[in-house]
């Protein structure tokens, strides 16, 4: 049996009104070019499970229905575990990615022999002032602590090898962040990963469940991911701040024969603890990276 190359992941929250518009489309792109296509109910409380179930006898389309919420990145974990194809690739269920990018983007990933390609939204204006300053701060806190040259790491369609996705996901949140954090795992363990510029359409129905608070999240989970790759990237730097305000304050205290601060010391010693904790998490690090290799 011919084994398909593409399978397209489709989380989908109380999306009831754009699926119903949408599974035919996608259904025969997936037909058109032998793509499987696996959609995730992640505990949706509309009309979504009754409209899915209408297409559950489909060749091309594989549901799965989560019983409670477990959030996007849950869900997309779920459609990773039960892709077969070589390569995956993510869509948002709102109908904002064109189909036509899909292959698009296959394309330039064969042809530079990439490991992910990202769908690049850069030249394209933000939703609102807020989700746009939101995304630039994440972007560059995550150029700040990790050595990353995407610059689009919050877009929603990635394609990429699926084994190497499979080994990854232990390590990566079941929130909306997963979106950015597994580009950045792709890229801490060596894997060649590049952007493309995508089209995006604007969400005809439903409401998008990105708040303020996904911004917050994104932003811990990418420290996290941080300590747990690179860890002296966040303990060297705040070990370096603590030791020398120490011996600042301490400095002009020793100079005037007073002895020892208590205060001076304790920062120092702040500081030299946060030396010795960045020096075991690198121990664990290196044994995590080692588990998921």
């Amino acid at each position: 049996m011919k084994i398909k190359k593409i399978t397209l992941i489709v989380p989908a929250y109380n999306e009831a009104d754009n699926l119903r518009n949408l599974i035919p489309q996608w259904l025969a792109f997936c037909r058109k070019n032998d793509y499987m296509l696996i959609i995730i109910n992640d505990g949706s409380y509309d009309n979504s499970r009754v409209i899915l179930d209408k297409y559950k006898h489909e060749k091309w389309l594989k549901i799965v229905h989560h019983k409670m919420n477990r959030g996007y990145g849950a869900a997309l974990k779920t459609g990773i575990i039960h892709a077969q194809t070589e390569y995956a690739v993510f869509l948002d269920a709102d109908g904002q990615h064109e189909l036509t990018d899909v292959v698009l983007l296959y394309r330039k990933l064969l042809q530079q022999d990439a490991d992910m390609i990202v769908g690049s939204r850069l030249h394209l204006k933000s939703a609102s002032l807020f989700r746009g300053l939101g995304k630039w701060i994440i972007r560059r806190v995550a150029k700040i602590l990790l050595p990353i040259k995407i610059n689009d790491i919050n877009s929603g369609m990635k394609l990429f090898k699926t084994a190497l996705a499979k080994k990854y996901i232990s390590v990566c949140p079941d929130s909306m962040s997963f979106s950015d954090i597994i580009v950045l795992v792709f890229v801490n363990q060596g894997n060649f990963v590049i952007e493309h510029p995508i089209t995006v359409r604007q969400r005809s129905m439903g409401r998008s469940t990105i708040r303020i608070r996904t911004a917050f999240e994104t932003l811990w989970e990418i420290l996290n991911i941080t300590v747990l790759f690179r860890p002296m990237k966040v303990f060297l730097p705040l070990s370096i701040i603590f030791t020398t305000a120490g011996i600042l304050w301490e400095i002009p205290i020793l100079l005037a024969k007073k002895g020892l601060s208590m205060g001076a010391g304790l920062i120092i010693i702040i500081g030299l603890g946060c030396l010795v904790l960045g020096l075991i998490a690198e121990q664990l690090s290196t044994i995590m990276k080692m588990k998921i290799q």
